[in-house]
């Protein structure tokens, strides 16, 4: 029987993160050409000491925004009661100076440790076409692309953001446009010629292992070749930049100026076709943009004018506040993974469920629900689901198939379920707010999540075989109520959930100073000591009884009538408590208590779902900025790391590099296809294609449909960050001038990006390219791979129609944006 894998060691982001070099920074196969070694050695260990003391800057970031939020709420709680003077004395209120600082530091974080992700080999790239190269096909194709690819854009990009530093720092040019503060640029700034060398620098050594895995012979030919490779370089760099000194100069200049027998349309067209081939070659995808960028650029419009949006955008990436909150969600989500909080929920879930047929699917489907809005990633959640449940799932006799399937699809909601990286990147991209598209996932991740849930206990109710009931000897010791234990604790989770809702509305903020907080802690209390005491309980249960037929009746409509979703409630409150008329009775006395599975239960719940609520429920009702609240969310993170004794220097410093390089991942992608997109869209290539298809005979909603087989079709070979921040753009134009359902473009633009992550989530599910199945098959060695895939084809047509739900009734998406959004 195959050994059970060592959590340890797989990785959180394997998804993304798929070429990871394995050897330590400095060290070099010994074979590789002996004066190639030291130069290797040296390069990668000025980016790896470069990336540790740049991935140090995230406790700052979270410091200065903590800081603030503390601060400007502390003093709107004292300004609410009257105590203004006394917080203004204490030194609370909104600040200037953070949001500035805070958008630099996030900055820096990306554009400077731009070489420690290459040293790390983090780049993204396409390698469905490359990874069936023999070792010398890749070795000769990358040697020959960093050559004539990378190694100009650098230098370009190097020496064109060394000007754009210069011109910030010797004019003192401030944030003065969008800020309040107005500090200094230069500081900032200086990332982008460091980051740029750093990243050049780097480009030496991977040319050196590309001649290393290609082999003794090829290498040779290379080698002699590289003398008229670095005289023909220098020639270009300086007739680019100072065409005066060297020969050919004014001729390059001029054949730069000349304009294209092709019109501008017709070279994006040529533009888009080299991308394409460029990326499925497997070249990391975000130098390619940046050369192509550089070379239609110049030669569609010119080379002042595609420096200049090189530099705007790179900037503008740099200090976009939305996309500060990417590292901090994603070192929230790796630190919450290492305090081992799922392990523990899954465990108690389980023993809760265990006299319900298909109990560790509905498990899985939780877990993976609370999992997916802590992290946002998707090989993190199947890879921790099948390590905690797949070992369980074959002891219990569950159908292999239908286990795959549940855990995959489980795992997939990181993509959706807010707070998700990926509508954190869509924000700017559809140029919609990040807080609208958080909202509109928010009902359609619950209907997946349902549906998920529907289907695996439907199938075991029609065939019990496929999730029998749990052994007896896996079964809890529970009291003989244990129907009413689990009524009692669905009543005390919704009341609590309740008071939570109305304190963050402001209902008690009229009562008392923090009287939100203070109801939220008297309601813990009480529901705490009817948890330790039967005859408290006995007092409390009609009184949150009462309290929620209040609650439903407060909801009449204006014509007297209630809303579904209260009839359904009083259903449910109805039911639960029936449930719990047990514990009224003489035998209770001796025979009622709540099991020690609970105590686990919550152990493992709670912490982990108040920080969620906190950080996601700041978002929802407006009282933090998506960056603020994953700020928020990576300080909890770390408390609870503490509390649960898993906190230690190494290992956070552990979690600060992995989110650092996931951060470089995303965020170096973002700038390089800003770049490229403001140039292809310079050209009027997506005016072109939008007027084409509209010209065909065909109806909007199938124009939508075409949009959203080719994002699906995409969604195999590639990964979600080349398709969100290359493919959306190209298709936004069309998206724009859609008339579908009556919808504004605002409206438009906030479904088409659900529809975007949805149709994402499902290719995810799509075999034969689907990662989560190698993921899963990675933990779960003994289940076969087609039996993974059968699994995985079910929930993809689960998927599909919620897919289509969503496309006939767009107010699943828009109804919580409107309603939240006045």
């Amino acid at each position: 029987m195959a050994d059970e894998p060592n959590p340890d060691d797989l990785e959180i982001a394997d998804e993304l993160i798929a070429e990871r070099r394995a050897e330590a920074p400095g060290e070099t196969p010994e074979d590789m050409t002996a004066w190639q070694r030291p130069i290797t050695a040296v390069i990668d260990v000025i980016n790896y000491r470069a990336g540790q003391a740049i991935a140090l800057l995230m406790v700052p970031l979270i410091v200065v925004v903590v800081f603030e939020v503390f601060s400007r709420n502390s003093f709107a709680l004292f300004q609410n009661a009257g105590l203004e003077d006394l917080a203004r004395s204490l030194g609370l209120g909104p600040t200037l100076w953070v949001y500035d600082t805070s958008r630099m530091i996030a900055g820096v974080l990306f554009m400077a440790a731009a070489g420690y992700g290459l040293m790390r080999g983090v780049h993204i790239r396409a390698d469905f076409l490359y990874r069936f190269w023999s070792n010398k096909t890749q070795a000769t194709v990358d040697a020959t692309l960093y050559l004539l690819f990378f190694m100009p854009s650098m230098i370009f990009f190097t020496i064109v953001a060394a000007q754009f530093w210069w011109l910030a720092y010797s004019t003192g040019e401030t944030m003065a446009v969008d800020s309040a503060w107005g500090p200094l640029l230069w500081p900032a700034r200086t990332a982008m010629p460091v980051g740029g060398f750093l990243l050049m620098l780097q480009g030496i050594p991977e040319v050196f292992r590309a001649f290393h895995k290609m082999g003794k012979e090829r290498e040779r030919w290379f080698v002699r070749f590289l003398p008229i490779y670095l005289i023909g370089l220098i020639w270009l760099v300086l007739a680019i930049f100072a065409p005066d000194i060297v020969p050919g100069g004014a001729w390059f200049t001029e054949a730069m100026s000349a304009r294209p027998n092709l019109d501008k349309p017709t070279i994006g067209l040529i533009m888009l076709g080299a991308m394409l081939f460029v990326i499925f070659i497997g070249f990391p995808i975000s130098f390619t943009l940046i050369f192509l960028a550089f070379v239609f650029g110049i030669w569609g419009a010119n080379f002042k004018l595609t420096t200049l949006l090189m530099t705007l955008n790179t900037n503008s990436t740099m200090l976009n506040d939305q996309l500060m909150a990417v590292p901090l969600f994603v070192l929230m989500g790796i630190v919450m993974e290492a305090a081992g909080l799922m392990e523990r929920l899954f465990a108690s879930i389980q023993m809760i469920m265990a006299r319900v047929r298909g109990a560790l699917f509905i498990a899985v489907l939780i877990v993976s629900t609370i999992f997916a809005a802590a992290t946002g990633i998707v090989g993190a959640s199947v890879t921790l689901l099948g390590i905690m449940a797949g070992a369980t799932m074959s002891r219990s006799g569950y159908d292999v198939k239908l286990a795959a399937g549940t855990i995959t699809a489980g795992g997939t909601l990181g993509i959706l379920i807010p707070p998700s990286i990926m509508l954190i990147v869509m924000g700017p991209v559809l140029e919609v707010s990040t807080l609208d598209l958080f909202r509109g996932a928010f009902i359609p991740g619950a209907l997946l999540a349902s549906l998920y849930l529907i289907y695996t206990l439907g199938r075991c109710w029609l065939n019990p075989s496929l999730g029998p009931i749990l052994a007896e000897e896996d079964q809890p010791e529970t009291s003989k109520f244990y129907g009413a234990e689990v009524a009692l604790i669905c009543l005390g989770v919704l009341t609590v959930c309740r008071v939570f809702g109305l304190g963050m509305g402001g209902a008690f903020g009229g009562l008392v100073p923090f009287g939100g907080l203070i109801v939220l802690v008297i309601t813990l209390a009480v529901a705490y000591a009817a948890y330790r005491k039967l005859s408290v309980l006995r007092i409390v249960l009609p009184i949150a009884v009462l309290f929620h037929v209040y609650m439903i009746f407060a909801n009449l409509g204006d014509d007297g009538g209630l809303p579904i979703w209260s009839i359904i409630l009083a259903a449910f409150m109805i039911l639960l408590a029936v449930l719990a008329r047990p514990i009224y009775g003489t035998d209770a006395d001796e025979s009622f208590y709540f099991s020690d599975l609970w105590d686990e239960f919550f152990a493992g719940l709670m912490p982990p779902t108040i920080l969620i609520s906190f950080a996601l429920g700041s978002i929802l009702f407006g009282f933090a900025t998506p960056a603020e609240a994953a700020a928020m969310g990576a300080f909890g993170a770390i408390l609870l790391s503490v509390g649960y004794r898993k906190f230690s220097i190494p290992s956070f410093f552990d979690s600060l590099i992995k989110a650092l390089e996931i951060t470089v991942l995303i965020m170096f992608l973002v700038a390089a296809s800003n770049f490229f997109g403001a140039e292809f869209s310079a050209l009027g290539t997506p005016k072109m294609m939008t007027e084409l298809l509209l010209g065909l005979d065909i109806s909007p909603f199938m124009v939508l449909l075409m949009i959203m087989a080719l994002i699906f079709l995409l969604g195999w070979p590639l990964e979600w960050v080349p398709i969100v921040l290359i493919v959306v753009p190209i298709l936004l134009p069309t998206i724009e001038v859609l008339s579908l359902h009556g919808l504004e473009r605002y409206d438009m633009m906030v479904w088409f990006g659900i529809l975007v992550a949805v149709n994402l989530q499902t290719a995810w599910l799509s075999p034969p390219v689907a990662l989560s199945a190698y993921f899963l098959k990675g933990v779960v060695p003994n289940w076969d791979l087609k039996d993974i895939y059968l699994g995985m084809m079910q929930f993809m047509l689960v998927q599909l129609f919620g897919l289509i739900l969503l496309l006939m009734f767009p107010q699943l998406v828009l109804w919580l944006p409107r309603v939240m959004g006045g």
